[in-house]
C-alpha cells in the first residue's frame, strides 16, 4: 500500500493567525485538492493529519470539525480526489500528550491501522512539529513552505531554495515549492521499497 499523510493546515489550506472553527471559514489553497487527486488516480492513499487545540479550548467541538472535513471530502470529490482518513489530536500542548506533533502517536496510529512500513510511509507538510514527527516515525518527510499552492495552468513557484518562508526544517527533510511539486517529483521517481532498501 502507498501512503501520504498530509498536514492539513498550510497544506491543504491556508495557514491563519487564529483557529477554522467551522466550515463556512475553510477553503482550499489553489491547486491543492488536484494534487491530491493526481496522487490517487496514481494509487496512494492519502490521509490528513492535524493538531486541533481548539478542541481542547472549547474553541469548537467535535461536530463543527466533522463538518468542516465533510466539506474537504465533497470539494475533493468534485475534482476527482479523497481522502481515506482524517486523524486529529484533541488536546493542548499542556497535556503532554503522545499524538500531538511533534510527538509521533498520530502517526503510529495510522501506520498501524494501514499495516504500512514507515520507511515506505510520505509524510508531507509545512510544519516543522510534522516533519520533526514524521523524522521520529521513520518516514520520508517532505517540506513545504506554509500556504503555498501554484493554481492549474499557473506558472510554477519559484524553486524551493529560493523561498524564505520555509520552517527551520532539519536533513534529511526534502523541501518543494508546493504540493503540485511534491507529487510532480514523488510520481515521477522510480518505486522503492524502505523495508526493502533495509533488507
Amino acid at each position: 500500500m502507498k501512503l501520504v499523510i498530509l498536514d492539513r493546515d498550510g497544506t491543504l489550506n491556508p495557514l491563519g493567525d487564529d483557529f477554522i472553527t467551522c466550515a463556512d471559514e475553510w477553503e482550499p489553497l489553489p491547486g491543492a485538492l488536484e494534487a491530491v487527486a493526481r496522487l490517487n488516480h496514481a494509487g496512494w492513499h492519502v490521509v490528513v493529519v492535524s493538531n486541533q487545540p481548539g478542541l481542547g479550548r472549547g474553541l469548537f467541538d467535535v461536530v463543527a470539525l466533522n463538518a468542516l472535513h465533510a466539506k474537504l471530502y465533497r470539494q475533493l470529490a468534485a475534482v476527482g480526489g479523497r481522502v481515506d482518513a482524517v486523524f486529529f489530536c484533541p488536546h493542548t500542548p499542556d497535556e503532554h500528550c503522545h499524538c500531538r506533533a511533534p510527538a509521533p502517536g498520530l502517526l503510529e496510529q495510522i501506520v498501524e491501522r494501514y499495516g504500512v512500513d514507515p520507511r515506505d510511509v510520505q509524510v508531507v507538510g509545512s510544519s516543522l512539529d510534522w516533519a520533526l514527527a514524521g523524522m521520529a516515525l521513520g518516514a520520508r518527510v517532505h517540506g513545504l513552505p506554509p500556504g503555498r499552492e501554484a493554481p492549474a495552468g499557473t506558472e510554477a513557484l519559484p524553486a524551493p531554495e529560493s523561498l524564505p518562508s520555509f520552517p527551520p526544517f532539519p536533513p534529511p527533510v526534502r523541501r518543494h515549492a508546493s504540493l503540485t511539486a511534491m507529487v510532480a517529483e514523488l510520481l515521477a521517481a522510480p518505486p522503492a521499497s524502505g523495508a526493502a532498501a533495509a533488507a
